[in-house]
This record gives C-alpha cells, sequence and structure tokens, in this order.
C-alpha cells in the first residue's frame, strides 16, 4: 500500500468526513472504496463480458469453420480489391 496527499475543499471535506462517521469506518477507507468502485468495477465488468462471449458460437453448425473462411477469402476478389 502507499501513502498519498490529497486536498479536498471545505465542502468535499465535510462531506467525505460525514459519510466516514456514518459508515464506521476511516476517510481513507471510504476514499479507497470510492476509487475501486469507480475505476475497477469498470475494467471487471468490461472483463466479465470478454469472459462471458467466449465460445458464444461454438455449437453453431451453420458456420464455416474458421480455416474454411479464410481459404475462401484468399480465393476471392476480396484481397485483390485491397491492394489495388
Amino acid at each position: 500500500m502507499r501513502r498519498t496527499q490529497l486536498y479536498l475543499d471545505d465542502h468535499l471535506w465535510k462531506l467525505v468526513h460525514t459519510r466516514a462517521k456514518q459508515s464506521g469506518v476511516t476517510v481513507s477507507e471510504l476514499l479507497r472504496d470510492a476509487l475501486r468502485a469507480r475505476y475497477c468495477d469498470e475494467r471487471i465488468n468490461r472483463q466479465t463480458a470478454f469472459e462471458s462471449a467466449i465460445g458464444l458460437w461454438k455449437d453453431r453448425n451453420d458456420l464455416p469453420t474458421t480455416d474454411d473462411y479464410v481459404r475462401q477469402l484468399r480465393r476471392g476478389s476480396r484481397l485483390r480489391r485491397f491492394s489495388q
């Protein structure tokens, strides 16, 4: 854990101290929790969404295999269009 200093205006300082007292936690703990909620949960939610997409189409029988799809692209004119 690392120590840091933070400058707060009077209104915010009173708010943070009041909330910490009401919650029964230290100001430091309250601010750490607020920072985690604001900046860490977004990453965790994104990671959860990505992980839930893994294998999403694994049981699809109507799609070609990856190898077949790539071979089809290479045979078609798509690559020639991009090289012009």
